[in-house]
């Protein structure tokens, strides 16, 4: 059977035409661009099924896409097929064959874009709270998740944000960084912005002086903020009340509506001071015509200070009683052991000084100076009796009358003994008996003397005796460096200086204990209580009276001779 050329040959041409059709729909769906992996595309739907919108991206892909991605916080996804959306293109095929695609990235590329233009016009944007992390709040700006402080919410501190979620509002951007992703926002500055706006129209309506009603909104340890329609005042504790306020709660309480006076308005800081103790009379107009210096006064203590205490003398005045006024006795005491708050006490005016606004009172001076009652009764040479209340190196401090103190100077202790051997007789807590020197008023000294109350043997042992006159002493004890004797009670000692006038005759030993010397009197102090006696002197002295009387030794007479014949006339 023959073959059929022309057969042949038209299969041939329609083989190469298919061939050639294929190529050239082959380098067309080459020259098309497919979009780049990390780019936003446009897609439209096709199907919503198991909870995902199944999206047509073009170019021959298909994605799926989770409904809950097209939906706002709060709210549920409003999407149909045929919607056209557009998507965020992960990667163009995934495991599935499909193309990896996001709707949430989507918006965030496009909420990025449209954040920074904003960041850049410092303008605001809106967003809603939606969620709650560490530190504050997570915030949804269509797309892109921002940061919100804590204290970036309110302009004060928020206890409840449950109103605020899921609320669309305005924010301002404080801080972009979108390499990290990071974004900071702030609901504080736009009701500072709004605040400030609407402060400064109600200053502009207020004027300093101007009397207003406005409602307390919080109280502070040193004052309370006022609403005054929009705008808040400070109303500081010390211009409450023209008295002492020692907290605004006192007088005050949060809502409560009160009547204040615009004190100073700053125009820069829009700060406003206000004041309602300038609504009263001020109290210290008649101070001095109410409380002349010298008169007494019942107040009543409202503070108690290291330094002293203060004392209302009637509403808005006050005045300091200084600790050195408190007490005529208790100097070094601290004012809360002698009076206590809330206490009524009598007062004197001491000062006024109306320009500092201070009153000096004196709480001793309502009572008399104890040192006066005591000088009064008990003059010079009263004896008194009184308990050891202190010892110390000059003498003792024995109590008194009117809780006060006398001193026993050492020299005043006793007659005999040395002071500071005295001294140790005594115990704190003893009672003595002594008399009284001397009253200072003005220094607030008593001086007293124990040794007044005895007799002064040193006294009457040397009545009647005075320097070189020769007596008789007995010998009580013998000493390498002399002997000690005694007169009429008083001791004394006689050194081996003056022992005799020869020296060899110097020697303590030739004397006994008990032997009658007669010696000359040198010397009387009855402040230190010593007697001066010397045998020395008292033979030099008869000497000298022998020679006057018997002639001198150029006569031709010994000096033997002469004492010879004194003596033998002597006796």
């Amino acid at each position: 059977m023959a073959s059929n050329p022309t057969k042949g040959h038209t299969c041939r041409m329609a083989k190469q035409t298919s061939m050639e059709e294929f190529e050239a729909l082959l380098n067309e769906s080459f020259e098309i661009d497919t979009p780049d992996e990390g780019s936003v595309v446009k897609g439209r739907v096709i199907a919503i099924e198991a909870g995902q919108a199944i999206i047509d991206v073009g170019y021959k892909m298909e994605g799926r896409v989770d409904l809950k991605e097209f939906a706002n916080p709060g709210e549920e996804a409003n999407l149909s097929v045929g919607d056209e959306v557009e998507v965020y293109l992960d990667r163009v095929e995934n495991a599935r064959g499909e193309a990896s695609i996001s709707r949430e990235k989507a918006r965030r590329e496009e909420a990025w874009d449209r954040l920074e233009q904003a960041y850049a016009k410092e303008e605001r944007v809106e967003g809603a709270i939606f969620g709650r992390v560490k530190g504050g709040f997570t915030v949804d700006l269509g797309g892109a998740v921002a940061f919100l402080p804590g204290s970036q919410v309110d302009v004060r501190p928020v206890r409840d944000a449950g109103p605020l979620m899921g609320l669309k509002q305005p924010f301002q951007i404080l801080k972009m960084d979108r390499r990290r992703g990071n974004i900071v926002v702030s609901r504080r500055a736009i009701l500072e912005e709004s605040r400030a706006e609407q402060r400064a129209e109600v200053i502009s309506n207020l004027h300093e002086g101007q009397v207003v009603d406005g409602v307390v909104k919080n109280i502070t340890e040193y004052g309370a903020f006022v609403d005054l329609g929009g705008v808040d005042g400070l109303l500081h504790v010390t211009d409450m009340a023209w008295r002492r306020v020692n907290h605004p709660s006192e007088i005050l309480s949060i809502g409560e509506t009160v009547k204040v006076q615009v004190v100073k308005i700053n125009k820069e800081t829009h700060r406003i001071s206000l004041g309602m103790k300038q609504l009263q009379s001020d109290p210290w107009d008649t101070v001095a015509d109410k409380f002349p210096i010298g008169s007494v006064h019942k107040g009543r203590v409202t503070n108690i200070t290291d330094y002293g205490a203060f004392v209302e003398l009637e509403a808005g005045v006050e005045g300091l009683v200084h600790v050195s006024e408190m007490s005529w006795t208790k100097k070094n005491v601290h004012p809360g052991k002698i009076v206590s708050t809330s206490q009524e006490v009598d007062v004197m005016v001491l000062e006024i000084d109306e320009q500092k606004r201070r009153v000096s009172l004196g709480l001793k001076q309502t009572q008399r100076n104890p040192w006066e009652v005591f000088a009064e009764t008990h003059p010079a040479g009263t004896p008194i009796e009184g308990e050891v209340k202190n010892i110390t190196e000059f003498g003792l401090f024995v109590g008194l009358e009117g809780d006060i103190d006398g001193m026993v100077h050492l020299s005043d202790l006793s007659w005999d003994q040395r002071g500071e051997d005295a001294i140790q007789n005594y115990r704190k807590g003893d009672v003595v008996r002594a008399v009284v020197q001397e009253v200072d008023i003005d220094k607030e000294r008593i001086s007293l003397s124990i040794k007044a109350m005895e007799n002064d043997t040193m006294s009457e042992a040397v009545d009647g005796v005075k320097r070189g006159d020769v007596v008789t002493a007995e010998v009580t004890a013998i000493e390498d460096g002399g002997i000690e004797v005694e007169y009429n009670g008083v001791k004394s000692f006689i050194r081996r200086s003056d022992l005799a006038r020869d020296r060899q005759d110097q020697r303590p030993e030739r004397f006994s204990v008990g032997d009658k010397v007669d010696v000359r009197v040198t010397n009387i102090d009855t402040k230190t209580r010593r007697l001066g006696l010397s045998i020395k002197a008292r033979e030099i002295a008869e000497e000298k009276e022998a020679i006057d009387q018997y002639g001198s030794s150029d006569s031709g007479a010994s000096l033997g001779d002469i004492l010879g014949a004194a003596l033998n006339r002597r006796g």
